[in-house]
């Protein structure tokens, strides 16, 4: 994928295409930032009357809408429009239904503590003039990620993993989104996916390349965000996402056998990662066995140990060992019907105050 990542787009990009776009923005007790990403997502530039902003709140308790009406009372923008679910019924529902509001020809989703520079939808958009593109999204980067040693290990994954999705993009297709930025395009996707994955950004890119389109990373632009500063954080988004990926790519194994999956670039993709998500999780403690019985019988295998002494393979062993014990855990909790459909508020929203974004320009 390193190696697929430096070939050029086999897809046509044309700065000329201008489809309307419908910005849906889902919102759960975000009366402390909400202001803020208002203030980012109208700094975007595109033409106004070609995009529509569609906020959809899921019962917020803490003035969340109020907040949100007070700041277009002072900063009125016709192209706002706020929706509210009477309950808190997951992301995905409400995601489904804002999307019957939407008028637009392209569906982006942003999160409300996920903030674009100005220049996003000039740069991204693009990509999704040629035919077989069906989906895009932008990689994300942490505003705090030198708060402490998670962040950091953070971000160096984040590195590493942007690399893979770029090759997987340019060789076929991927599977992986990001809720800051997912833009898709209409005629790609019925819905939201809610019951089969629970994940609404990469369990709907199933759903895309089903429908034989492709789905992409965008490298030429970012979104900024945060990241817990805390192991017990990591640990909880981490377990969200694995949870989540479990039943992406079990359906995916399902589409596969079934032969719905009909595009070759995409197969190319999706086949390995099925092993490492699926397969690798069960053979990784057969792994740790094995190792253990050949560092009993020969000792002097213990020299080879001395890489760990390495910064790099010392992180890329702990994430191996942290990502297969959670996936492990996770295939678990998924046979016994265990998902993820309302997530907890993170941690890290203490970090996004108006300094910080204006930093970045970003506000």
């Amino acid at each position: 994928m390193r190696k697929s990542s430096k070939k050029l787009w086999p897809t046509k990009v044309e700065q000329n295409y201008k489809p309307k776009i419908s910005i849906i923005l889902p919102t759960y007790n975000e009366a402390s930032i909400i202001a803020l990403k208002l203030t980012n997502l109208g700094r975007v530039r595109y033409d106004k009357n070609l995009v529509e902003i569609i906020m959809i709140d899921s019962n917020s308790s803490d003035g969340t809408v109020e907040t949100a009406k007070q700041f277009l009372a002072n900063e009125p923008q016709g192209n706002l429009r706020i929706l509210t679910e009477s309950d808190r019924r997951g992301k995905s529902n409400a995601l489904n239904y804002a999307l019957g509001f939407c008028t637009g020809d392209v569906v982006i989703i942003s999160d409300a503590d996920c903030f674009w520079p100005s220049d996003i939808l000039e740069k991204a958009i693009p990509f999704l003039a040629d035919p077989t593109v069906g989906a895009i999204y932008c990689p994300k980067i942490l505003l705090n990620s030198n708060q402490t040693w998670i962040t950091r290990s953070e971000e160096a994954f984040l590195r590493s993993a942007n690399i893979l999705r770029l090759g997987e993009s340019k060789s076929g297709s991927t599977v992986f989104f990001e809720g800051g930025f997912s833009s898709f395009k209409k005629e790609a996707f019925d819905k939201f996916d809610v019951y089969e994955t629970g994940s609404d950004d990469c369990g709907t890119v199933v759903s895309v390349i089903e429908n034989n389109f492709r789905a992409m990373q965008v490298p030429e632009v970012e979104f900024f965000t945060t990241f817990p500063a805390s192991y017990r954080g990591k640990i909880a988004v981490k377990s969200r996402r694995s949870n989540q990926l479990v039943r992406v790519f079990g359906k995916c194994l399902d589409l596969l056998i079934r032969k719905r999956i009909r595009l070759a670039r995409a197969k190319r993709t999706i086949i390995p990662n099925v092993l490492l998500y699926l397969l690798s999780p069960i053979t990784f403690f057969a792994f740790i066995i094995s190792t253990l019985f050949l560092l009993a019988s020969f000792p002097y295998l213990l020299a080879a140990f001395v890489f760990l002494l390495v910064p790099s393979v010392r992180f890329y062993l702990y994430e191996f060992v942290e990502s297969n014990i959670l996936l492990f855990a996770s295939i678990f909790a998924v046979c016994f019907g265990k998902r993820f459909s309302v997530w907890p508020q993170p941690e890290d929203r203490m970090w996004l105050k108006p300094e910080v974004l204006s930093q970045y320009n970003l506000i």
